[in-house]
């Protein structure tokens, strides 16, 4: 399959996403981008990790934007205040902490209590505070926020826990419940396993760059997924690559 700039594609899916971003930027991406979206999405196929990928945004890549909010797979998210310097095509887009954030518009019931992740990106601006990354409303029981080190975390478990001591960044931060006894974590150069049964969840919507809308969050996202139980150690490494191939490409 061959794109108008002359990159032979791979992958089906990556092209098409390609196509759609960039007839919302109105112009071609280099390809570069173009290739490190292609070996993502084939790598995710790869590794088996892509069929747990519901809802996905790349915040990086895209000319504009409007481009960079279309979505890699799902519903494309509701922009909440956020304006075009908001957006860098190599390190992604930054809240402010108070007003700005993302509606993903992926209810936070529609993953299965028992297999169910979250996972953002941060390449910059981790958050120390209250904010979230990416989570329901603040009763939620499934939330990733900010913490002084490390971060604080639940996934359809009523404990919020703080999760490793980290503070590197650009890093994955996720966790993915494959059962009822407790989930998966990764983030800031570190991962492990917290035991915690399963509780139910809620209706509303998953945010990002907060908690249901509020406890807004300052920090700098290139990408963010939901969906079911992953292998976090495959999907870490493979947005890693994405994000710094788009730099790559962009240097």
């Amino acid at each position: 399959m061959l794109s108008g700039s002359g990159y032979t594609f791979s992958d089906s899916d990556a092209e098409a996403y390609v196509t759609l971003v960039e007839t919302a930027d109105g112009e071609t991406l280099e390809n570069g981008v173009k290739e490190a979206i292609d070996n993502f999405v084939a790598g995710c196929k790869t590794d088996g990790i892509w069929a747990d990928i519901n809802a996905a945004v790349i915040l990086a890549g895209a000319r504009t934007l409007t481009g960079a909010l279309v979505p890699l797979k799902g519903t494309a998210p509701t922009n909440v205040n956020f304006v075009s310097g908001d957006y860098s095509r190599t390190n992604g887009l930054t809240g402010n902490g108070s007003t700005k954030y993302l509606n993903s518009n992926r209810a936070a019931d529609a993953d299965d209590f028992e297999d169910m992740h979250l996972s953002v990106y941060v390449t910059g601006s981790r958050e120390t505070g209250v904010g979230g990354y990416i989570g329901g409303s603040a009763s939620s029981p499934h939330a990733v926020l900010g913490n002084a080190t490390g971060f604080r975390a639940r996934v359809n478990s009523a404990t919020l826990r703080t999760l490793g001591t980290g503070t590197t960044v650009p890093s994955c931060i996720a966790v993915s419940r494959p059962n009822a006894a407790g989930y998966d974590w990764c983030g800031l150069g570190q991962s492990g396993n917290q035991v915690d049964a399963r509780v139910g969840g809620e209706t509303g919507d998953i945010t990002v760059f907060a908690r249901g809308g509020a406890s807004l969050s300052a920090c700098r996202l290139a990408f963010y997924s939901i969906g079911s139980a992953t292998t976090l150690a495959d999907l870490d490494s493979r947005i890693a690559t994405l994000v710094s191939a788009i730099g790559t490409a962009l240097a």
